[in-house]
């Protein structure tokens, strides 16, 4: 994994001004590529990367240009295929200069043109520059694992792998992006192209970038997750067939993933999905003892320190253990949003920065970690109350106004999604200053784009949601804001055995009712894991971690968070109504007060990281 930046001006030369320019931009970066950094300028196009070193130690530093010097690569990620790919591309008698994965893009794009990014498995963000064509072709991975952010100022095209990158381009204004505000109230967080700073897009999961010499700017999707519609599911095989068909598919990711020149680990929550790899890795290779890394809490009720234990004895690992207090919440919090670059409605990216600063002190460059099986495999409590409110148990009232909604969101009036908006709206009126509730229209997210709805009709309820899951809740913020922006913050790569391609493509055929089965969730995952889990983690109750919040950080009297919440500074800033703010301080203060999450939000710590935002980036 590594930081890539650059430009193209449309109109002019590169200069020795924008050679200064590069350089900035990739300093930003230096987090994400701490062993080396290089900027090249040539003809209209400058480039910056930072390398962290994973494959390819001795010759793979980028840019990395073709045999002829036509084609210039800067990629951040890894191609986990890359050997099989490099040597059907040797057999067409392309040459390679170095030992590093990503070169197989230069010559896959030689091969195929730019048709070819459904062949590489793996976790991306690449711009490549054709200097005969004076083509700039970028593209972001099919699960958006890899972030990449892009603007268009002064006929200037300007990307980063991070926005912080971006912003140190003087041609790029700052301004808070207000529906992408409203978007982090309303949903999980952001929703590609969204970003908390207008005009900075960020590209969405599955898509590719064409900026022609003109500067011409072409988008187009060429991966998404498309579930069959209801007549296009056909009847199913075996329960066996997709347990087998899993577990191999799971197996090979592993292997995959395990490609590096440097040591790796894997994260180790206790429960059953970072289980699974824990177990897989030590049933492929027993041999091999590993580094495991887990957080654990000093409150008994959030700590699953039994079950780490379990799994890192049975696992034959090594179990790297981070005890996290609460006060490390208001320690990590500004350099959290520092670097997710944006507000958040929780705090739990304290702990994953504190759990990526373990990993960093032991050496340790590459973790696999067992996000993306909940969206894909029924995990959520969301998919049971579908099924329960399919069998009559749970009322879902509504009215005429929260139809409507629900149609423009969904295009189902019956499909509940977390919340009723309609008496949200009420919620988030309340809390915004009267000069944004007098453009509460523009900015309101529901009015603007949130999901494709072509790609919800006519599916099964459980699709429908693995869907808006995936989109709203998976690429955005679980593996953006939260994995990858924190583990990059202290220089480490995270991988995702769930979210290999072909799994995820197979995973489209199984039956829903092998991933919910009456109401147990993510059934086949354990009908696989029950081969080489041990039971007690396969049969335990999913465990949601719920990080102490804004009513915890109001009970210590921290002097900064203070300020950010003071009627005043509230007031100045003219986003918030600072007497709804003071309502909610004192309501969150309360002996006993408590939210019940997922089911209700807690507002404050909004205000509180968007206040830490302001002061980070404005």
């Amino acid at each position: 994994m590594c930081g890539i930046c650059g430009f193209v001006k449309y109109n002019e030369i590169i200069n020795e001004e924008d050679g200064l320019i590069i350089q900035k931009m990739n300093k930003k970066l230096i987090h994400r590529g701490p062993d080396a950094q290089d900027t090249v300028l040539i003809g209209r196009l400058a480039f910056g990367f930072s390398r962290l070193s994973i494959i390819g130690l001795e010759n793979g530093m980028q840019p990395i240009m073709n045999e002829d010097d036509r084609l210039m690569l800067i990629c951040n990620g890894e191609i986990f295929n890359y050997i099989e790919l490099k040597e059907s591309l040797m057999s067409k008698g392309h040459h390679f200069k170095t030992s590093s994965d990503v070169e197989v893009i230069l010559h896959m794009y030689e091969e195929y043109g730019t048709e070819f990014l459904n062949e590489l498995n793996g976790q991306f963000a690449f711009a490549l520059y054709d200097k005969k064509e004076e083509l700039l072709f970028c593209a972001r991975d099919q699960m958006g694992i890899i972030p990449f952010f892009y603007t268009v100022v002064d006929d200037c095209f300007i990307f980063g792998s991070e926005i912080k990158s971006i912003l140190e381009h003087p041609a790029v204004v700052k301004e808070v992006d207000l529906v992408g505000l409203d978007q982090i109230f309303t949903f999980a967080g952001l929703i590609s192209p969204r970003t908390m700073f207008k005009n900075i897009n960020s590209l969405e999961n599955g898509h590719l970038l064409l900026i022609d010499r003109e500067g011409n700017i072409t988008k187009q999707e060429y991966w998404d997750l498309i579930y069959p519609e209801k007549e296009e599911i056909v009847e199913p095989n075996p329960e066996v067939y997709y347990t087998d068909q899993l577990e191999r598919l799971f197996e090979n990711s592993i292997n995959l993933r395990l490609r590096t020149d440097v040591p790796y680990g894997f994260y180790l929550s206790g429960g059953l999905d970072s289980s699974a790899i824990a177990m897989k890795i030590n049933q492929l290779y027993p041999e091999v003892q590993n580094d495991a890394f887990s957080i654990d809490f000093v409150e008994s009720e959030l700590s699953e320190t039994v079950y780490q234990n379990i799994i890192a004895e049975k696992s034959n690992s090594t179990l790297n253990k981070k005890t996290f207090y609460s006060s490390d919440i208001s320690d990590r919090l500004r350099l959290s949003i520092y670097h997710s670059e944006c507000p958040l409605k929780e705090t739990y990216n304290t702990a994953s920065l504190s759990l990526s600063e373990l990993v960093k002190s032991k050496g340790i460059k590459v973790i696999l970690s067992g996000e993306g099986a909940d969206e894909l495999f029924a995990g959520y409590v969301g998919y049971r109350f579908d099924r329960l409110r399919s069998m009559n148990l749970v009322q879902n009232p509504t009215n005429s106004i929260e139809k409507e909604l629900r149609i423009s969101l969904w295009g189902d009036e019956d499909f509940f999604y977390e919340r009723n908006f309609s008496e949200f709206d009420e919620v988030k009126r309340s809390l915004y200053s009267s000069e944004l509730n007098s453009i509460y229209e523009e900015i309101n997210c529901i009015n603007h784009f949130v999901i494709d709805k072509s790609k919800l009709q006519n599916r099964d309820i459980l699709h429908k949601r693995s869907y808006i899951d995936y989109k709203l809740r998976l690429v955005d913020h679980l593996v953006s804001d939260h994995g990858d922006r924190m583990a990059l913050a202290n220089s480490i790569e995270v991988r995702y055995p769930f979210l290999d391609k072909n799994l995820v493509e197979f995973s489209r055929e199984i039956p829903v009712d092998l991933k919910l089965n009456e109401l147990t969730e993510k059934y086949i995952i354990k009908k696989m894991a029950e081969r080489f889990v041990p039971s007690s983690v396969v049969e335990r109750e999913k465990f949601g971690f719920v990080a102490p919040g804004s009513a915890y950080l109001l009970g210590r009297d921290i002097d900064y968070i203070n300020e950010i919440l003071s009627y005043d500074v509230i007031k100045k800033q003219g986003f918030f109504n600072p007497d709804q703010v003071e309502l909610l301080k004192k309501q969150y203060s309360e002996e006993g007060f408590s939210i019940n999450v997922p089911f209700e939000s807690d507002l404050l710590i909004t205000v509180i990281t968007f206040g830490i935002f302001l002061n980070e980036f404005f």
